[in-house]
């Protein structure tokens, strides 16, 4: 078994190292079966289609568009100025008590308290701000359903008309003679089209314990996210997300800045990619726990 992991290892190390090859040779990391937009010089799409997001989606660029292991792609956790995020008190204590092992507050993955490698939930809105993957869109009559590829989930946003719950006793929720909102790892959404093009979602109902990306930026429960999805032409889609959280930001900041996507093969196969504890555990047993100094049991 022990023999087994190293392989894995050390396959994946291969894997990483001829992927940054071809990415220093073309530019972007493909996804097998998918096609970009350098498939296409000089090429021109035809007009987008009336209010319809379905299809299968992946980055316009290459897949590496959708890695942020440093936050989030628009608001990176580099120590930059520009990129400090506008924190309340209780936003950046929150911050400061996160010990994550990307971003300029990196530590050791033997000592992160990071609740993903422990394969809780990574809920919404670090699955899109933290490694994105391909995602297919099916749309109905009520909904509009997102398959992520990662953990294999899914997100419900409703577009029947109806309301975001609210919980009076968190500032900025939408109605006040609803009923509390459970709290849930992906959240509430509703959604409506705001012209043939342009789709809307609003989120709120959050669990406060993932973290919004890699780089342990927090969220509250009063968080609220809204997503906007534009639909560009026959073929491409942007996807943009504001961050709303009273509670932890003085304002609302954009995390994801119109991401373009390109429509795919509706035959395209998305691939598994599940978080699995035990191959965690060997993982941070072999390598992760001698590498930042602690014995098997974290010490």
């Amino acid at each position: 078994m022990t023999r087994r992991v190293v392989v894995s290892v050390v396959a994946v190390a291969a894997v990483l190292a001829f992927s940054d090859l071809m990415r220093a040779q073309l530019g972007f990391r493909r996804q097998p079966g998918a096609v970009y937009d350098v498939d296409f010089p000089g090429a021109t799409s035809g007009p987008a289609p009336r209010r319809s997001l379905s299809g299968i989606w992946e980055f316009a660029k290459g897949g590496a568009e959708g890695i942020q292991a440093d936050g989030a792609k628009a608001m990176p956790s580099d120590g930059k100025p520009e990129h400090e995020l506008p924190f309340t008190s209780a936003g950046r204590d929150a911050f400061i008590a996160n010990r994550p092992t990307f971003g300029f507050t990196a530590v050791p993955s033997a000592v992160t308290n990071d609740p993903m490698p422990g394969c809780d939930p990574q809920g919404f809105p670090r699955i899109v701000l933290h490694n994105a993957h391909t995602e297919q869109i099916l749309q109905t009559p009520t909904q509009v359903v997102i398959l992520y590829q990662f953990n294999k989930k899914w997100r419900v946003i409703w577009t029947d008309g109806r309301a975001l719950p609210t919980d009076p006793e968190q500032p900025g929720w939408a109605i006040k003679d609803a009923p509390p909102p459970e709290p849930r790892w992906w959240g509430y959404s509703v959604g409506r089209w705001v012209d043939d093009r342009t789709f809307v979602a609003e989120s709120n109902g959050f669990d406060d314990r993932p973290w919004l990306d890699n780089a342990g930026r927090p969220h509250s429960g009063a968080m609220r996210v809204v997503e906007t999805y534009r639909r560009v032409d026959a073929d491409h889609l942007e996807k943009t997300i504001t961050i709303d959280d009273p509670t932890f930001y003085t304002r609302p900041w954009v995390a994801l800045d119109k991401l373009p996507y390109r429509l795919q093969s509706p035959s395209l196969e998305i691939p598994e990619q599940e978080c699995v504890p035990s191959e965690t555990a060997k993982y941070n047993k072999l390598f992760g726990n001698p590498a930042g100094g602690v014995d098997d049991t974290g010490r």
